[in-house]
C-alpha cells in the first residue's frame, strides 16, 4: 500500500457513480488482495464481488453502480471489530486502485443481499459497498446526506484522546511519535459520523474503548459500532507500521480511569510512546 495517511485524508464515501464497468482485472486485484489481508483477531471475513442485475441487488442511495463488494463473518466475540478492520483494509486499498466506495448497513435490500452472500444460521452480513469509479458531480441525494451527517466534519483531537484518564484531554503535542498516527484515526469513518472511539494514551501504549450510542445493538447482540471501532483500529495500525513503530495488540483490560467506557483492545508501544 502506498502513502497511507494519504489515502485516508483523500478518502470521500461515494454514491454517485459514473455507470463504468469495473473491470476483470480489477476484480482479481481486489479479490486477491482480500486474501492476503490479516486481522489482529485472526478471524476469517469472506468476501464477494456482487453484480447488482444478476442478483437483484439495490440500494435507493447509490446512483450509476451496478456492482458490490459484500462481507459476511461468524458472529463471535470480536467478530464486530475484526470485520471492520479487514473491511477498512480492503476499502482502502480500492482507493488507492482509483475506485470509489462507500459503506452501507441499513440503506439496501437486506434480504437479497443476504441470499447473494448465501448467509447462513450464525453468519452476519454487516455491511456492503458499491463498486467503481466515481461521478464528476455528486446526486442531490448524496450532496444532502453528507450535509445532513456533517461527513467532512470530525471530533477534535482532545475530545476523543485522553492523557493517562478519561478526565484528561491530550494535547496533539504530549506524545509527538504517535500523534500523526493518532490524527488518523480521528479521520476514520464511522455509521452517521458518531465516531465512537475513545483512546487513553499512557507512556506503554494506546488503549481504544467505545462511547456506545443507543440503536447500534441488534437482538442477537450484533454492536454496528463495534464496526466503527475496527475501522479505527485499523487505521491505527496500518500507520503505526508504516512509520515504524512496532506494537503489540492486546484484548487484556489495562483498567485504567476511561469513565466508565467499555474497553475494546489496545497497542502496547515497543519502547513507549515518548
Amino acid at each position: 500500500m502506498s502513502d497511507i495517511y494519504e489515502l485516508i485524508r483523500e478518502r470521500k464515501s461515494v454514491r454517485t457513480f459514473d455507470n463504468e464497468e469495473v473491470t476483470p482485472s480489477q476484480r482479481e486485484n481486489i479479490l486477491s488482495y482480500a486474501r492476503e489481508i490479516k486481522t489482529p483477531y485472526d478471524i476469517d471475513v469472506e468476501i464477494r464481488i456482487l453484480d447488482g442485475g444478476m442478483h437483484g441487488l439495490s440500494s435507493p442511495v447509490i446512483v450509476g453502480a451496478d456492482t458490490f463488494i459484500a462481507g459476511k463473518i461468524r458472529q463471535q466475540a470480536h467478530a464486530e471489530e475484526a470485520f471492520g478492520y479487514f473491511f477498512e483494509q480492503l476499502v482502502l486499498h480500492i482507493q488507492e486502485m482509483g475506485l470509489g466506495t462507500t459503506w452501507i448497513a441499513g440503506t439496501m435490500d437486506r434480504k437479497a443481499f443476504e441470499e447473494a452472500m448465501e448467509v447462513t444460521e450464525g453468519e452476519k452480513m454487516p455491511c456492503i459497498t458499491p463498486l467503481g469509479v466515481a461521478a464528476e458531480k455528486r446526486s442531490v441525494r448524496e450532496t444532502m446526506m453528507r450535509a445532513g451527517i456533517r461527513a467532512d466534519s470530525r471530533k477534535r483531537f482532545d475530545e476523543i484522546f485522553f492523557d493517562g484518564s478519561a478526565g484528561m484531554p491530550l494535547s496533539e503535542s504530549r506524545y509527538p511519535a504517535i500523534s500523526k498516527v493518532l490524527n488518523a484515526v480521528r479521520l476514520a469513518p464511522s455509521a452517521v459520523n458518531k465516531q465512537p472511539w475513545r483512546a487513553v494514551v499512557t507512556e506503554s501504549g494506546v488503549y481504544f474503548y467505545i462511547k456506545h450510542d443507543k440503536g447500534y445493538v441488534d437482538k442477537s447482540g450484533w454492536d454496528m459500532q463495534k464496526i466503527d471501532m475496527g475501522i479505527a483500529l485499523c487505521h491505527f495500525g496500518l500507520c503505526a507500521e508504516a512509520d515504524g513503530i512496532r506494537t503489540t495488540f492486546t484484548l487484556d483490560d489495562p483498567e485504567l480511569d476511561a469513565g466508565g467506557l467499555e474497553f475494546i483492545a489496545g497497542f502496547i508501544i515497543d519502547g513507549g510512546t515518548v
